[in-house]
C-alpha cells in the first residue's frame, strides 16, 4: 500500500471535495479542525486499525504540522478551562487548580468569579 498521503493533500487543497467523498455536506468542511479528520476516517474505515489509517492517509505527517500543533494546544487549553468550574465545585482552591492545570492563577480566579 502506498502511503504518499494523497488523501491528506486532497483534504488540504480541496476540503469540500473531501467531505463530499465521505458523504458529508461540503460546507461542513469549514467547521472541522484537523484533529477531527482522524475521527472521520476511523468512522469511515471501521475494518482498519488506527495505525493502518494513519499510514494510508499520512496522518503522522499531519500531526507534525504547525496548524495541527496549534489546534491541539487550543483544544488542550479549552479542556483545562472547562475543568476549572468542576474542580472548584469539588472544593479545590484557585491556587491548587492553577498548579494542577498549569494555568495562571489570574485565569483561574477570573473563571471562579464568573461562576459565582
Amino acid at each position: 500500500m502506498k502511503t504518499d498521503s494523497i488523501f491528506y493533500r486532497l483534504f488540504q487543497q480541496f476540503p469540500s471535495i473531501f467531505f463530499e467523498l465521505i458523504d458529508n455536506p461540503p460546507e461542513t468542511a469549514n467547521i472541522y479542525q484537523f484533529a477531527s479528520i482522524e475521527t472521520i476516517l476511523v468512522y469511515k474505515f471501521p475494518q482498519m486499525s488506527r495505525q493502518e489509517i494513519e499510514a494510508m492517509f499520512g496522518l503522522s505527517e499531519l500531526k507534525q504540522t504547525r496548524v495541527y500543533q496549534e489546534a491541539l494546544e487550543e483544544g488542550e487549553q479549552k479542556a483545562k478551562l472547562e475543568a476549572v468550574p468542576k474542580l472548584l465545585a469539588l472544593g479545590l482552591t484557585v491556587e491548587q487548580i492553577a498548579q494542577a492545570l498549569d494555568l495562571d492563577t489570574a485565569q483561574v480566579q477570573e473563571l471562579a468569579q464568573q461562576e459565582r
